[in-house]
């Protein structure tokens, strides 16, 4: 794990599948909604980051502007990036939303390999307990 700040803790990691800006926006918003991060706390500059973490500013530029269109953080020019305040029914009712897409994807592929309701609430029960 890359320890960019005291506060900030980014591991990024060559062998996921996800793109390198998508593993920096997804630590970022877990820290955000853990509090780890706080309200109003300033997050490295892109270039600062970018360093630290060995990769190109346009990575870290990507996962700013994803995570102030999400509304975790605020960017003022001139003078960096900031946490936004947390709207934790917003954020909750968001991710609720990506559970559905997911769940619901996992269901039509169920159907499509003839899995029963019954064989899926398994198979989601096992791994919901990390067997």
């Amino acid at each position: 794990m890359t320890e960019v700040s005291e506060r900030l803790h980014i591991n990024i990691s060559n062998s996921s599948g996800k793109p390198i800006y998508e593993q920096i926006l997804t630590q970022i918003k877990a820290q955000i909604i853990a509090g780890e991060l706080a309200e109003g706390e300033m997050l490295p500059s892109m270039r600062t980051l970018a360093k630290e973490l060995r990769i190109s500013v346009i990575t870290t530029k990507r996962a700013y502007e994803e995570l102030e269109r999400e509304g975790f953080i605020s960017s003022v020019p001139g003078k960096g990036s900031f946490v936004l305040r947390k709207n934790m029914a917003f954020i909750r009712e968001e991710q609720l939303r990506r559970i559905e897409e997911h769940l619901t994807e996992a269901i039509e592929i169920a159907a499509l390999a003839g899995l029963s309701e019954t064989e899926l609430l398994e198979m989601l029960a096992t791994l919901y307990k990390g067997e």
